[in-house]
């Protein structure tokens, strides 16, 4: 049997309140379904975090309304926070996707997320 875990996009509004949301639909309140982007994965790809039942779909409601949220203003602020602490080999990458960001390019947080679903778990994500 399938397990179904729902998202309530309207209380995504940035990529911390996603990692509640998700933690909270898939292993109850305070549960942890990862905390950046490689905790995220490796809980998709059965690291600690996963549900127990292997067998699971994710069901984002509201997922426009997250979309506009974890658009390229959000992607900016994780982008500053990213460049505070990434290795000083990196920084001139992460200031070039910052600066894109900032001019509403390149991917955005929602698609970091949607892409590391369909990398790590492909068809467990159901955009409603």
């Amino acid at each position: 049997m399938t397990v179904t875990y729902v998202l309530d996009g309207a209380r995504i509004a940035t990529l911390e309140d996603f990692w509640s949301v998700i933690g909270e639909a898939v292993n109850g309140p305070e549960g942890y379904f990862g905390r950046n982007l490689d905790g995220f994965a490796d809980c998709l790809s059965g690291g600690f975090g996963t549900p127990d039942d292997r067998d699971f779909v994710v069901e984002w409601r509201d997922h426009q309304l997250s979309r506009e949220h974890l658009g390229h203003a959000e992607t900016a602020r994780q982008l500053e926070i990213r460049l505070t602490r990434c290795h000083p080999d990196n920084r001139p990458h992460v200031r070039a996707d910052l600066a894109e960001a900032r001019d509403g390019r390149g991917p955005t947080v929602f698609d970091w997320l949607t892409e590391i679903f369909e990398q790590r778990a492909p068809g467990v994500l159901r955009l409603r």
